[in-house]
């Protein structure tokens, strides 16, 4: 089975998680140094202490606590905030807030990665041209980047992964190559050079928002684990973290070599190139950021899946190009973020400009990552004074990485906490109307309504409505159905069937479920059939229920013979309408004002959203959707009306 195949350790799988994984943190070579130095005078203190804080970040930060520690909160081999969420919410309920705004905030920076990688690589040019004109070539890229989602991760993965082995063996080569004439730059790894850097002056701590930039990928690969597996993440991550450091320190070197001057409109990430190897070096840098965006996107089409699951985002479409473990691809966050990111590109024009705005709200979701992973260590039975220790090492890390990326939200921070604070409204929009709405579903046994549909059913004064006429339940006991449906079939307009067919969805905690069972409340007319199906199978349920019919018919459970006419072939199983009921928010309600305005808002997403024929793989030529008012709290006052003659 593919399911599992891309969890084994091998040359493959590493090089699938180099396309995949490592894109967004592999690439931050490109700015973080420059956005270090900015217009400063360069001298030792900055170029020492600035290294010693990247290797000290990437060390802590990306090594212990991501590769190390928050990989082992898989779910089921699935990662993420949400998927963490997912492990703790019965226990601790209370996280369901740390977990939206983490989650609204990674999603938030999923805007910005994009245009920031893939303009600092295009600015390259440059160098060749001084007079490009980036900002159309970083849209035409970007757009590209976008349209070959559809075709799944495994796909970009097997494409991009050759490409970011040969950009990972240039970062080194590169950066070996200014080491060997200033080796003595490796001494900033001494942590005394990164104290002595933060307390120089405020504009020290400030800077600590730019070495953050080095770490911003950690979320990313977290969020990516289900694609690639625990396994070939962590190894991989040797390899990289080498390259990477190589890298940085010999941009040091370099920037050694530039003491009492100040950098212009130089970026060390080229600086260190030799003259001819320039071209090619943009060449293999626009691909890098390329794949880097491909990281972002596709943790960000995970996230979301994992947040319809916990019901914090609507029912948009789901698609599973492979079938390869943890392959998600999502039109609608598709399109959002591709017109998100043509935007930003459009506002802030250069990849300088953008480095404001990047980084605060990821630190936020790392801050949130933290809280939650706290609390697993804790429900795994770690030592507390252990985890205490740990936690508050990374709780004073990143609230230092906060606080220095506050100083940029002017001047463009306030961008994604503007997009992460629109996203939190719609989660929790859809998470407390989805509680609101689960008060109306009032069940009603099956046994008391079946006389009267069995009636229906045969009385041949009626037109027939269909041969197999299927509801879609969200009760899951198998004698019972929610009030709304008899009230459908017997009150709206009455539909004479021959069979009626009463189905539950019931997605499980497995990813590859596949499982279903039937309960005969009256043979040969009244059937519930609850399907168990795993959170990466894609909902086909017209098919499945095909199946489910086929297979009943050749275990004599039910009899199609007596439906059949002389047009028809005894192979066909009749004729199929599903009647798919849609709530809408009665007059008759007196909800508290708030509430009010959240279940008009989470009906209006709703619709947005996928509808769910697409949402349950049905066939729109046999799908009926019929609007019924709810009243979730009836108007109070008596009303009384006067007879006039």
């Amino acid at each position: 089975m593919g399911h599992s195949r891309i969890d084994k350790l091998s040359a493959a799988g590493l090089l699938v998680t180099l396309g995949i994984i490592y894109g967004d943190i592999g690439t931050s070579p490109l700015y973080v140094m420059s956005a270090i130095v900015g217009k400063e005078t360069i001298n030792d203190v900055m170029v020492l202490g600035g290294l010693s804080c990247i290797f000290w970040t990437l060390t802590l930060q990306t090594t212990v606590k991501y590769v190390f520690l928050t990989l082992k909160a898989d779910n089921k081999g699935e990662g993420g905030i949400f998927s963490l969420l997912a492990l703790l919410r019965r226990r601790f309920p209370y996280l369901i807030i740390g977990a939206v705004v983490g989650g609204a905030a990674i999603l938030a920076d999923g805007i910005i990665a994009p245009p920031i990688s893939v303009s600092s690589a295009v600015e390259g040019l440059r160098y060749l041209n001084p007079d490009i004109q980036t900002v159309p070539i970083v849209i035409a890229i970007i757009t590209g980047i976008f349209l070959f989602q559809r075709a799944g991760t495994h796909v970009v993965g097997r494409a991009f992964g050759p490409v970011m082995l040969v950009w990972f063996c240039m970062l080194a080569t590169l950066g070996i190559n200014q080491l060997v004439h200033n080796p003595g730059v490796l001494k900033a790894i001494n942590p005394y050079y990164m104290v002595q850097f933060l307390s120089g002056s405020r504009e020290s701590f400030v800077l600590l928002g730019a070495v953050f930039l080095c770490t911003t990928g950690a979320e990313a690969l977290y969020s990516d684990l289900g694609h690639c597996g625990k396994k070939n993440v962590r190894t991989g991550w040797i390899f990289v973290k080498t390259c990477l450091l190589a890298n940085y320190f010999g941009q040091g070197a370099w920037l050694l070599t530039l003491k009492g001057q100040t950098l212009g409109d130089q970026r060390p990430f080229f600086g260190v190139m030799p003259d001819w190897f320039l071209p090619v070096g943009i060449i293999i840098a626009t691909c890098a950021t390329i794949i880097a965006s491909q990281a972002v996107i596709s943790g960000s089409f995970t996230l979301v899946s994992e947040g319809i699951r916990l019901h914090l985002f609507p029912k948009f479409t789901v698609k599973f190009p492979s079938n390869i473990k943890g392959q998600v691809y999502i039109p609608a966050v598709n399109q959002t973020l591709l017109i998100g990111c043509i935007c930003m590109v459009l506002y802030f024009k250069e990849s300088a400009k953008m480095e404001a705005a990047y980084g605060l709200a990821i630190t936020i979701a790392m801050l949130m990552t933290s809280i939650l992973l706290l609390h697993y260590l804790k429900s795994k039975g770690w030592n507390m004074v252990l985890v205490w220790s740990i936690m508050m090492v990374f709780f004073i890390v990143e609230s230092s990485f906060l606080f220095a990326n506050l100083t940029k939200f002017m001047n463009g921070g306030f961008f994604t906490v503007m997009i992460a604070s629109l996203i939190v409204a719609l989660m929790l929009v859809c998470y407390r109307g989805g509680k609101i709405s689960k008060t109306m579903v009032d069940p009603v046994k099956i046994e008391s309504i079946k006389h009267k549909l069995k009636a229906l059913s045969q009385d041949t004064t009626l037109p027939k409505y269909s041969t197999h006429l299927i509801y879609l339940s969200k009760v899951k006991k198998d004698d019972e159905v929610e009030s709304l449906i008899p009230h459908s079939i017997l009150q709206k307009r009455p539909k004479r069937a021959d069979f009626y067919w009463f189905v539950n969805v019931d997605v499980t905690d497995e990813p590859y479920t596949m499982e279903y069972k039937v309960s005969i409340i009256e043979k040969d007319d009244l059937i519930k059939v609850r399907f168990r199906l795993g959170f990466r199978v894609q909902q086909k349920i017209s098919y499945f229920l095909r199946l489910v019919i086929e297979d009943m018919v050749n275990n004599h459970e039910i009899n199609l013979d007596p439906y059949y006419h002389g047009f028809s072939d005894k192979k066909q199983l009749g004729d199929f309408r599903f009647v798919i009921i849609e709530e809408e928010i009665s007059q008759e309600n007196e909800l508290p004002v708030l509430d009010s305005l959240v279940m008009k808002a989470y009906y209006w997403v709703r619709k947005t959203a996928a509808s769910p024929d697409k949402w349950f793989g049905l066939d729109t030529s046999m799908v009926t959707y019929e609007m019924i008012p709810v009243v979730f709290k009836k108007k109070t006052a008596p009303v009384k009306l006067t007879r006039i003659s």
